[in-house]
């Protein structure tokens, strides 16, 4: 049941924004299960539908182990939906998506 919130959240997340681990976890009502938040996008069942790629850390950094490709995957899945960088981390203060 939990994974199914953290896909759900995941879902909301449109093209050229990012939200974080936290933001996430938070949003779901278990403010203290970041981790778990990672672990479950590490499981994506369906990477198509529940883009993982627009998860990061809350510095804006991005996670090594990708679990789609790598690190550099997940930065070139994100610029080529516009998201910027500066010093290999997302611009948060624009990018990053706030949850309703």
């Amino acid at each position: 049941m939990l994974y199914q919130k953290i896909y759900h959240a995941v879902s909301l997340i449109p093209k050229g924004k990012v939200a974080t681990y936290g933001t996430i976890a938070q949003y779901i009502g278990h403010p203290r299960c970041a981790r778990q938040v990672g672990w479950a996008l590490h499981k994506n069942p369906d990477p198509k539908n529940i883009p993982c790629h627009r998860v990061v850390f809350a510095d804006g950094s991005l996670s090594p182990a990708f679990a789609f490709g790598g690190e550099f995957k997940q930065y070139e899945l994100l610029a080529n939906e516009g998201v910027t960088f500066c010093d290999k981390k997302v611009n948060l203060s624009k990018h990053l998506y706030k949850f309703d």
